[in-house]
C-alpha cells in the first residue's frame, strides 16, 4: 500500500489522508441502500469502525490493516466452490458455479 493513504472500512478501497472523511459517510449510506435491496438472508450486520492499536511507530499501518480485514469481513462465501463475493454478486456467481 502506498503511503499516506488510508483504507476504507466498508469498501476497502484507498483514500487520501483528507478524502476519506468525505468518503466513509458516503459510503456507509450507499452499504445501507444496497443492504436493503438484498434478500432478508443475504442482508449483514452494519460495518463498524475497527478498533486499532492506539500506540506504535505503525500506527497508520495498524488501521489500513483493521480496516482491509473490516472490509473482507463483508464478503460472503459460495456454498460450492468457497470464492468470496459481495451479496449482490453471490447470487450471479452461484447461477454459473460448478
Amino acid at each position: 500500500r502506498r503511503p499516506g493513504f488510508r483504507v476504507c472500512y466498508i469498501c476497502g478501497r484507498e483514500f487520501g489522508s483528507q478524502s476519506i472523511s468525505i468518503h466513509e459517510p458516503q459510503c456507509l449510506e450507499k452499504w445501507h441502500i444496497e443492504n436493503d435491496q438484498l434478500p432478508k438472508h443475504l442482508r449483514r450486520a452494519e460495518p463498524r469502525r475497527p478498533e486499532a492499536p492506539t500506540h506504535g511507530s505503525c500506527l497508520t499501518a495498524a488501521e489500513n490493516e483493521a480496516a482491509y480485514q473490516s472490509a473482507q469481513a463483508q464478503l460472503l462465501p459460495c456454498e460450492k466452490c468457497g470464492r468470496t463475493f459481495l451479496p449482490d454478486r453471490l447470487t450471479v456467481h452461484q447461477r454459473s458455479c460448478k
